[in-house]
């Protein structure tokens, strides 16, 4: 059931998307008195799911659910429909427009996804407000695990700045612009420390999977997960028992419990509780390798510190806007990750096998929102790439055509779709790879 609720999240997301980003070719198409000879969501290679003509449009679903798209009369597309142009240019053919209609028209797609992008998140800034921790209420700085560690960070340090930026909130995004950045500025002991960022670290981080990295150090010893099966578990450690001492040794900080986990690997520690007003003493065996099985309840503290800033209808907007544009710059930036030899960041990126893995198991209305913003800028982004084929192959040819008052041969058209396309299946070759081999990977 938890696998039928991820697939259909991601199914009616991606659907969803698809239908709108044609319809931003298809409506404008329209407009201009240009024939669209079909409208498909997902790709009808061999087949049709379904199927209908209404007026002199071909309306379809098809099985691959790689996109969609739209047929336009008298264009150069991936069905590589040539017998068409051989034919005299008709008034309704796409060939025939002038070039700045058939620029609307290619460009009509990313502005949908952008739009629509723009406008989910001005709704869920004026619904649910923007919730964030200010970087100056954090008293006692991070709590550095191994992976925080590993990127230059240290217990105990407060972030001032980001590539000198100014670093005013914690949110859910600064984990990705530390990723994306080149050095960071802390305060440490007292003193403004500039550390360059390690990409090893930041290889630690992507492999991690997603986990928070950065987390707010907070006096809270409350225990908010226990592992199934786990030595903690074994001990008897419960969700929300409290740390009092560990071997003897007072504790103030989560830091200082796994401190002393990582320093007796193989002993037993003594652990002093305290649960329901009553203290109790335990004992746990610290494995030589796997994590005793424990995380903090750090959301007790967190919601002391942090704050949720209303928005109305009218201050949403600018924010929103201003939210679509960041998400976008990072998608541009996550390509120094991808690219860059020590983080391999290509390793991580995911094709629609570990998007649906990334779907929450019960719907969430939230995520589901939040997600689709999200892969519509993305959508957006990806598809104004001058690469023939998408629709910013299209928009560089007829930049060119507009620029130089001639347009490309079609002999130029062709071989570009051929290679554009050839392109885009190596890149899906090797995303879905990728997704195979990190499933493989958890049974090796």
């Amino acid at each position: 059931m938890d696998l039928f609720i991820q697939i259909v999240m991601f199914i009616v997301i991606i659907s969803v998307l698809v239908i709108l980003h044609e319809l931003g070719h298809f409506i404008p198409a329209k407009l201009f008195k240009t024939k669209v000879e079909k409208f498909y969501l997902f790709f009808d290679v061999k087949f049709s799911l379904f199927k209908k003509k209404i007026g002199e449009t071909v309306y379809g679903i098809g099985w691959l659910p790689l996109g969609g798209y739209v047929k336009i009369a008298g264009m150069i597309d991936e069905s590589m429909d040539t017998d068409q142009m051989k034919e005299e240019p008709q008034p309704w053919e796409f060939r025939s427009k002038p070039a700045w209609q058939r620029l609307i028209i290619m460009l009509g797609g990313v502005t949908v996804n952008f739009l629509l992008a723009w406008v989910i998140y001005t709704f869920m800034f004026m619904n649910n407000g923007e919730t964030y921790i200010p970087v100056n209420q954090i008293e006692h700085g991070l709590h550095v695990d191994p992976v925080s560690e590993k990127i230059g960070l240290k217990t105990g340090d407060k972030i001032l700045e980001i590539d000198g930026k100014k670093v005013e909130k914690l949110d859910r995004y600064l984990s990705m612009d530390i990723l994306f950045g080149d050095e960071i500025k802390v305060l440490r002991d007292g003193n403004e420390v500039l550390v360059p960022l390690s990409d090893e670290g930041k290889k630690a981080a992507l492999e991690s999977r997603g986990r928070q990295f950065i987390v707010p150090r907070f006096p809270s010893l409350v225990i908010g997960h226990v592992e199934d099966d786990s030595n903690a578990e074994s001990a008897g450690i419960q969700v929300g028992d409290k740390f009092e001492r560990i071997n003897d040794q007072q504790l103030q900080f989560w830091d200082q419990v796994t401190t002393q986990i990582r320093s007796n690997r193989g002993e037993t520690l003594s652990v002093d509780i305290l649960r329901d007003g009553r203290k109790m003493n335990l004992r746990v065996q610290v494995p030589d390798s796997l994590p005793v099985g424990i995380r903090p309840d750090s959301n007790i503290a967190e919601e002391v510190i942090s704050i949720t800033k209303e928005y109305s209808f009218a201050s949403a907007i600018p924010r929103g806007f201003i939210e679509t544009i960041n998400v976008l710059v990072r998608q541009v930036k996550q390509f120094k990750l991808i690219f860059n030899p020590i983080i391999q960041g290509y390793k991580q990126v995911k094709g629609p096998i570990g998007i649906v893995e990334m779907m929450p198991t019960m719907w969430d209305w939230g995520f589901f929102w939040s997600f689709m913003a999200m892969f519509s800028v993305w959508l957006a982004f990806i598809n104004v790439l001058p690469i023939p084929a998408l629709d910013g192959g299209h928009v560089m040819f007829l930049l060119y055509e507009m620029i130089s008052g001639r347009p490309p041969s079609q002999k130029v058209l062709e071989r570009g779709q051929i290679v554009g396309f050839v392109i885009l299946m190596g890149l899906m070759v090797v995303i879905f790879g990728n997704d195979i081999w990190n499933i493989i990977k958890r049974f090796i």
